[in-house]
């Protein structure tokens, strides 16, 4: 029964241990991203307003909620490396749960309520990830990304967009998905920051560029894991 005893725990868990939890499940996604390529890595531990940055990581004033990892252009795009970066945060939160029991078994670190409370919800963290859901947000969990993956069924459609230079018009037009018009500049540039507005905020998306006469890939925004 839960008694006013128990009360510092969930305090000690809830702002200590789960943190410290969520950042090694993404620290798990972090490094398949960072094997398979990707770029502009950056792990967000919280929500609400930024506390502070340092390097790839960035904590938020609410620290011991959510938590997400953000990264572009991978150069293995393919099913089974976003599988791996999928199973990641799962995989490193099992590593570390294990790491923990054995050095508490091999009396290398003593057994506590912070060991506890780390092994216990480390599990709990890879239940519900790999629990194949949907959120409410719309979001998925990763285990509903990944058994999608392994069924190659379900997927969100890539999306592709397109910066071409429209000869009639003498303007660059950035095309969506379906070579509609999101708008024309008159600079390259300003087209290329637009494109890659659109397609950052419809991943997983790829922005193309025609300049050369054929198309190039410029970038490619896959999608997030929580």
């Amino acid at each position: 029964m839960f008694g006013v005893n128990d009360i510092p725990k969930f305090f000690l868990a809830f702002f200590l241990v789960l943190p410290i939890i969520s950042f090694v499940h993404e620290a798990g996604h972090v490094f398949f991203a960072w094997l398979m390529g990707g770029k502009n890595i950056k792990v967000t531990v919280g929500t609400g307003g930024v506390l502070f940055r340092a390097g790839m990581l960035e904590v938020r004033k609410y620290y011991f909620w959510y938590g997400f990892c953000s990264f572009d252009n991978l150069r293995r795009n393919h099913r089974v490396a976003n599988i791996l970066i999928f199973s990641g945060g799962a995989l490193f939160n099992t590593l570390a749960a294990v790491a923990v029991i054995s050095l508490i078994e091999n009396n290398l670190l003593a057994s506590n309520m912070i060991t506890y409370q780390f092994t216990y919800f480390s599990f709990y963290y890879i239940f519900f990830a790999l629990l194949p859901m949907h959120y409410p947000d719309g979001s998925n969990s990763d285990g509903k990304i990944i058994l999608d993956l392994i069924r190659n069924k379900g997927l969100d459609r890539e999306r592709i967009y397109r910066v071409q230079w429209n000869e009639e018009k003498k303007q660059w037009c950035v095309l969506d998905h379906d070579r509609n018009l999101v708008q024309a500049f008159d600079d390259e540039e300003q087209a290329l920051a637009k494109a890659h507005e659109v397609a950052q905020q419809n991943r997983p998306s790829r922005l193309l560029n025609s300049k050369s006469g054929e198309e190039t890939e410029v970038e490619n925004y896959p999608r997030i894991p929580l």
